[in-house]
């Protein structure tokens, strides 16, 4: 638990000091940040990849969309294209969640969800220091510190938010392919069941035929039977008594 602490530790001081280094960013900087191992929970949140402020205006969001994209776009880092297409994609995605006004009230609503959360944990964090007997002054009174314990929550509430999605939509396609299988079956079913119709409709004139051949058959022997039967019939010879 010390290591992950220290490991999560570390990774938020170097993530915040190299977005304080705005005046020395590079592309590899950028491309750095938004493709380091645990940067996809941080990518869902478009604040975040833009490097702005939640109440920040669309204007302002286009500039910096611009200004990071010419950091980053493929065709400026030929030596490292790999990763530029996957950065530049994150960050088109970003902006593009930035005008779309129902995707960026969700975005919105993530902070405001955390921000609540955030409330709670404190105000416990406060009664449970003056139990101590302390004065209630706790860590995140301090601004940079009340930053970095919303950072954590926000990061965590857009991934909750994302892994519902994933749930809700494998759900979605899990039905979806249950219908769709249940429906192939029944088109089978009916398609037996017609060329069965077919079949039997087809063959009843060949079945009436090869009764009425049947029957004819029948009556010919019969009434050659008929014909034959005085003529041909030879009374048995008489054997004499014996005495």
């Amino acid at each position: 638990t010390t290591i992950m602490a220290e490991d999560f530790e570390r990774f938020y001081t170097d993530l915040k000091d190299q977005e304080s280094e705005d005046s020395v960013l590079t592309s590899d900087l950028q491309l750095d940040r938004l493709l380091r191992p645990g940067s996809t929970y941080l990518n869902l949140n478009p604040f975040e990849v833009l490097q702005i402020a939640p109440d920040t205006d669309i204007e302002q969001a286009k500039k910096k969309y611009k200004k990071l994209s010419l950091l980053i776009h493929p065709d400026k880092n030929p030596d490292d294209r790999e990763r530029a297409d996957k950065a530049f994609d994150i960050v088109k995605k970003a902006v593009a969640i930035m005008e779309d006004p129902v995707q960026l009230a969700k975005a919105k609503d993530c902070y405001k969800e955390a921000e609540a959360r955030l409330a709670i944990m404190l105000s416990e964090k406060r009664r449970k220091a003056k139990k101590e007997g302390g004065d209630g002054t706790i860590d995140e009174d301090e601004p940079k510190a009340y930053r970095k314990a919303l950072w954590v929550i926000v990061t965590k509430v857009f991934a909750d938010r994302e892994k519902k999605r994933k749930m809700l939509e494998d759900r979605a396609n899990d039905e979806k392919r249950r219908n769709a299988e249940a429906a192939l079956e029944a088109a089978e079913k009916r398609k037996l069941a017609e060329e069965f119709a077919k079949n039997y409709e087809e063959s009843r004139d060949e079945r009436r035929g090869a009764w009425r051949n049947f029957q004819a058959k029948k009556a010919r022997k019969e009434e050659k039977g008929q014909t034959m039967k005085g003529s041909s019939f030879r009374p048995p010879k008489l054997k004499p008594q014996s005495k």
